[in-house]
């Protein structure tokens, strides 16, 4: 075999095999901070696209999956968070047959064993993405096809191991189920080093909003070009706000004004929440990158323009080959 083909041989996982797509790339499913144009785009350019679909009632449900499949032959998927997941919804979307669903975030007593037994009996692979290997270890028990591991590098709700080590630690407690690795990753070599951590393909958020297709207002994607990545923590200030309580998670936000504000002073901040939200709403609607909390890893330090879902995915690709070419050159030549 040569280099090249070994190159390529690398690149062809187990998780393009398993979801039936070119490249192991796959767009996390960021509730709101998806839509079907971004869906689409990535399963276009070959990886899978994700439809967050919590929060979204039935009929919504239905009619995004319908305008993905208007925008694409390709395959694609939906997640639900099942710690407050609608039962209407998941049944509109198992109806329409999506070819993947992901689910993420039980409650400790929820069992995941139906949710699992119901996705299959549609037809669908899938995931459960976790932040812990008992998390993990509890899902493939349940009939999961595939892990997701995030690390706490990535933005929005993550538990609170790294991404290098938790993502080998999941490899081995749930082999042979394949794994694809979540949080701090942005690029070519971050997909290299997923792959070499025993990973078979990356779960992206962060890069993925900071694209043309994506829904964010164009200051919030502004915001994740401007940042270094050191501007971001772990914090409940958000959750708070929007009156959510998530299962063992932190949201990684970027620091600013509205977190310097409310940041120690949470009680205060519960006995004010509904005036708070609806000064965080109307920030939101007018692109205010500054009083609104904004959720994305720290791999914005990593990211430097806004650009097209195809040149993202192609570059991580193109990217990727030549460290990997590069470290199995040094490594022949030794």
């Amino acid at each position: 075999m040569s280099l090249e083909e070994s190159i390529d041989r690398n690149l062809h996982t187990r998780a393009c095999e398993l979801f039936r797509i070119r490249h192991p790339i796959v767009l996390g499913g960021m509730g709101s901070a998806t839509s079907p144009e971004l869906v689409a785009a990535v399963s276009n350019a070959g990886g899978l696209g994700t439809l967050g679909l919590s929060g979204r009632g039935r009929e919504e449900v239905g009619r995004s999956i319908e305008q993905i499949r208007s925008l694409t032959s390709q395959p694609f998927g939906v997640n639900f968070l099942l710690f407050r997941v609608d039962d209407a919804a998941v049944e509109a979307a198992l109806a329409a047959r999506p070819p993947v669903v992901t689910f993420a975030w039980a409650w400790p007593e929820q069992d995941l064993k139906p949710y699992v037994e119901r996705a299959h009996a549609a037809g669908a692979i899938v995931t459960y993405m976790v932040s812990n290997v008992p998390d993990a270890v509890r899902a493939v028990e349940a009939g999961v096809d595939g892990i997701i591991a995030q690390g706490s590098e990535g933005g929005g709700h993550v538990g609170l191991m790294g991404t290098v080590a938790l993502v080998p630690m999941v490899v081995t407690a749930v082999a042979p189920v394949p794994v694809l690795a979540a949080g701090g990753i942005a690029d070519g070599r971050g997909l290299a080093a997923a792959l070499a951590l025993g990973a078979d393909g990356v779960l992206l958020g962060t890069r993925f909003l900071a694209t043309h297709e994506s829904p964010l207002h164009p200051n919030f994607k502004q915001a994740i070009v401007d940042s270094d990545g050191h501007d971001t923590v772990l914090t409940t200030v958000p959750d708070v706000i929007s009156g959510s309580v998530w299962p063992g998670a932190l949201s990684r936000t970027q620091w600013n004004a509205v977190l310097a504000e409310w940041s120690g002073r949470e009680n205060e901040l519960r006995r004010n929440r509904q005036t708070i939200a609806q000064n965080v709403a109307t920030a939101r609607a007018a692109g205010d990158p500054v009083h609104t909390p904004l959720l994305f890893g720290q791999d914005a330090g990593l990211i430097d323009q806004v650009l097209p879902v195809r040149e993202v995915i192609e570059s991580m690709i193109t990217e990727a080959r030549l460290v990997i070419n590069e470290r199995l050159a040094e490594i022949i030549g030794h």
